[in-house]
């Protein structure tokens, strides 16, 4: 049976603005990381000893400030970064604060990832494109990211499911979604059914995560007929 803390969030639309509000936080959150962390990921390959134009120093000083930052959990990342959100937004509560904490610790997990799939671009199809005379950026333009698409949309879709559950952590600074109903209207008020209804729609919206990028990655993969 169904608790009447449930109807009432239910009736007065919260649960529905919870999930919302997750969905809307995640896709904002990962588009942003993304602007930031497909260009990060790509120096990371591109300036790697085996990459199109290796710059040892300029790939260590990035991959340290890149792994210096995915050291740090996220939960102690969002209370360090407090004062970033607040500096830039001008306030360190509410889900715009949320946000630019996700893309803080999220950004650097997708330079990773970016990097990972870009590095599975067979060398051939590289050095054919350098006996052809393409230059770097028609290189990285061209051929990595064309060639690395399904890999890169399968690290999306892991880079969303992971922020999806940095979003719900961010309810203990103040975020709001499905999260904060399941700690203020589940945990804290004792009605296990509002928590595990939060954790049921919270694994559906990965599901559908899942089955959308991995129907998009199986089209763009040139090798599946």
């Amino acid at each position: 049976m169904l608790s009447e803390m449930f109807y009432k969030l239910w009736a007065n639309g919260l649960i529905q603005m919870a999930v919302f509000e997750t969905i809307y936080m995640t896709v904002i959150a990962t588009a942003f990381s993304y602007l930031f962390g497909l260009p990060l990921g790509m120096i990371l390959c591109v300036t790697d000893v085996n990459g199109i134009r290796p710059t040892p120093w300029v790939n260590r000083i990035l991959g340290f400030v890149v792994n210096f930052f995915r050291s740090i959990p996220f939960i102690i990342l969002m209370v360090a970064m407090l004062p970033v959100a607040r500096f830039i937004l001008g306030t360190s509560l509410g889900n715009g604060a949320v946000i630019v904490m996700l893309v803080i610790g999220a950004s650097p997990y997708v330079a990773r990832m970016v990097e990972s799939s870009v590095k599975e671009v067979g060398a051939g199809v590289i050095e054919a494109a350098q006996s052809m005379g393409c230059t770097n950026m028609q290189i990285i333009t061209k051929v990595l990211l064309p060639e690395a698409k399904p890999s890169l949309i399968n690290g999306a879709v892991i880079s969303m499911v992971t922020i999806l559950g940095y979003s719900a952590m961010a309810a203990t600074i103040g975020g709001t979604g499905l999260g904060q109903v399941a700690i203020i209207y589940g945990h804290q008020r004792n009605n296990a059914d509002i928590t595990w209804i939060c954790v049921l729609l919270t694994v559906a919206i990965v599901q559908i995560i899942q089955i959308v990028g991995t129907t998009i990655a199986r089209k763009t993969d040139k090798r599946i007929k």
